[in-house]
């Protein structure tokens, strides 16, 4: 892998886990165009999305799949039904609680909502004019990010 273009930041960014997304708009700039020069630290911040987001959907699975279990336990009905609900229903609160925890942690709730801007942005540009038109302002800027 390539050398970082600016040590000092990069290592500023790794600190961070590559996340500039809760500091002020003033100090982004340096780290911004950092991430943009900087193909190592960009490869980086990309990893530690994936990561964030792979961790927010193997929590959500895990919580499905509990729900699941407790779905199929008070269909069927077993014997010591009861212990087998609350250690589902433990299952689930923990898979919920790990699943804040990351959504709160890290930017990954961010980077979703940027994704959806950006296809939002596409599907706009994509749109004949008089239908553009006819769009709220409000929605508007939005889209297009003003």
């Amino acid at each position: 892998m390539s050398q970082c273009v600016d040590p000092v930041v990069g290592k500023i960014l790794a600190g961070w886990r590559y996340d500039i997304s809760g500091i002020a708009p003033e100090m982004r700039g340096v780290y911004e165009e950092h991430l943009v020069r900087c193909e190592r630290c960009r490869s980086h911040q990309r990893l530690h999305r994936g990561i964030d987001l792979g961790l927010i959907i193997l929590a959500s699975l895990s919580a499905a799949v509990f729900l699941l279990a407790f779905a199929l336990i008070r269909h069927f009905g077993p014997r010591h039904a009861i212990w087998l609900e609350l250690a589902a229903l433990a299952g689930f609160a923990l898979s919920a609680l790990i699943w804040l925890v990351v959504a709160v942690a890290t930017p990954a709730p961010t980077t979703m909502v940027d994704v959806a801007k950006f296809g939002a942005r596409h599907v706009h540009d994509r749109l004949p004019a008089e239908i553009r038109e006819r769009l709220p302002e409000e929605i508007r800027a939005r889209i297009i990010g003003q």
